[in-house]
C-alpha cells in the first residue's frame, strides 16, 4: 500500500482492510520488544507532538497514550475538560483549532459524542485517533484485545469463534471488537438480553445476533464479558443486576459450553460478579490483565503507523 493510500486518521475499521490490520499487530509485536529493554524508548517520533483531547474519564485509555507517545519521544500536549477554557465557554472546534496552532501533529480524542473524532477530523490536518466516541467506536481498544487474543494463544482469526456477552447496545467496544476480529477472518457472535442486544449489528460481515448466550458460547475460543453500562441506559433496560447476573454472568459453569482452551477478555472497567465472575476474572483463563499490557505497544503502533507510515509489508 503506498503512502498516498494508506489512511491518514484511525476513527473507526471502514477505511482499514486486513493487511492494515495485520500489519499494526505486527508492529505491536516490536514496540512490545522496545519496551522489554532496559531503556524502554526509542526515538522514532522524536520531533513529533501528540495532543490527548479527553472530553470524558479515562485512566488506561489516557495514560497509556500518553506513555506510548513518550516512549518513542514525541512531545505531549495532555488536554482534559476539567480546568480547560471549555469551562469559560471555548468550543470543541476552538479547542482543536488553538492546539493545531500549538504544531500539534496527532490528535487522540476521546468525547461523549458519537462523531465527534471524525468532525476533530474535518477541523485538522493533523492526524485523528479516535479513543472513544459515545457508543459509536473504540478502535485502539479492539486492536489490543485482538493482540492480546493471538500473544496467548497463537490461534489464527480465521480459525476463531469470539462470542461478545452483555451491554452490546451501548458499548463501543463491542462495535469495534466485532469490526476488528470480523476482519481478521474471527466469527464473531454478540448475545445479551434482547433490550440490550442492537440488530443492525448482524448486518456486519463476519457477524451474528445470537440472545441465547448458550448457543452464542457453543464452541467459543473466546468470550468477551461487557460492562452494563448503568450510565447510559434508560431504566426501562434493566430489571435488576441480580437479575442479568443470574442469566449471563461469565462464569466456569458457563464456559463448559466453550472450546476446551477458551480465554476471557474484559475491556474494564468491571463490575465483578455481575457481567463476570470473580474467580474467572483473576483465573488462568483470564487475559484481563494482558489487555491492559497490550494498551501501551498498541498504541506505539497506531502513532507510529499514522505518523510515520510503513508502506508495504
Amino acid at each position: 500500500m503506498s503512502a498516498a493510500e494508506r489512511p491518514r486518521h484511525l476513527l473507526d475499521f471502514a477505511a482499514w482492510p486486513r493487511e492494515r490490520i495485520e500489519a499494526l499487530l505486527e508492529t505491536t509485536e516490536v514496540m512490545a520488544q522496545v519496551l522489554q529493554r532496559p531503556v524502554k524508548r526509542v526515538p522514532a517520533l522524536q520531533g513529533f507532538t501528540v495532543a490527548t483531547l479527553f472530553f470524558e474519564d479515562s485512566t488506561r485509555t489516557r495514560l497509556s497514550f500518553e506513555r506510548a507517545a513518550r516512549a518513542q519521544s514525541a512531545d505531549v500536549l495532555p488536554f482534559a475538560k476539567g480546568g480547560s477554557s471549555l469551562s469559560k465557554g471555548e468550543s470543541l472546534r476552538d479547542t482543536v483549532e488553538t492546539l493545531s496552532e500549538l504544531q500539534a501533529d496527532l490528535f487522540v480524542v476521546r468525547h461523549p459524542a458519537a462523531g465527534a473524532a471524525h468532525q476533530v477530523a474535518r477541523w485538522t490536518d493533523a492526524a485523528v485517533v479516535n479513543a472513544g466516541d459515545g457508543r459509536r467506536a473504540h478502535p485502539t481498544q479492539a486492536l489490543l484485545d485482538a493482540y492480546a487474543y493471538r500473544a496467548r494463544t497463537g490461534r489464527p482469526f480465521p480459525e476463531t469463534r469470539l462470542a461478545i456477552v452483555g451491554d452490546v447496545a451501548h458499548s463501543r467496544v463491542a462495535r469495534s471488537a466485532a469490526e476488528a476480529f470480523a476482519a481478521l477472518g474471527a466469527e464473531v457472535i454478540l448475545s445479551g438480553p434482547p433490550t440490550l442486544l442492537p440488530r443492525e449489528l448482524a448486518e456486519l460481515p463476519g457477524v451474528t445476533v445470537e440472545p441465547d448466550l448458550d448457543r452464542a458460547l457453543d464452541g467459543a475460543h473466546a468470550v468477551m464479558a461487557l460492562r452494563l453500562q448503568r450510565e447510559r441506559m434508560a431504566s426501562f433496560r434493566l430489571a435488576s443486576l441480580e437479575g442479568y447476573a443470574a442469566r449471563y454472568r461469565i462464569d466456569e459453569a458457563r464456559l463448559r459450553a466453550c472450546y476446551d482452551e477458551v480465554v476471557v477478555l474484559h475491556p474494564g472497567p468491571m463490575n465483578r460478579d455481575v457481567e463476570l465472575a470473580s474467580d474467572v476474572a483473576d483465573g488462568p483463563r483470564s487475559l484481563v490483565r494482558a489487555q491492559v499490557a497490550a494498551g501501551v505497544p498498541v498504541r506505539m503502533a497506531v502513532l507510529y503507523h499514522l505518523l510515520v507510515g510503513k508502506g508495504e509489508r
